[in-house]
């Protein structure tokens, strides 16, 4: 079976520390936001699912 959590928690840490090492500069800028925003999008996704689970596993 396909560990999706691990390969989410493997990529969203690899994007957060390459966002940590980018430069601060005007050409970094654009490339930086639309990363931020992908890994806060891709996170509420995971939570959802983990919500959703852990409500069918209850029931």
């Amino acid at each position: 079976m396909t560990d999706y959590k691990r390969a989410y928690h493997i990529l969203c840490a690899a994007a957060s520390h390459a966002l940590d090492v980018l430069p601060d500069t005007p050409e970094n800028a654009a490339g930086q936001t639309i990363i931020q925003e992908a890994l806060l999008e891709a996170e509420d996704v995971c939570i959802e699912t983990m919500e959703a689970d852990e409500r069918r596993v209850e029931r």
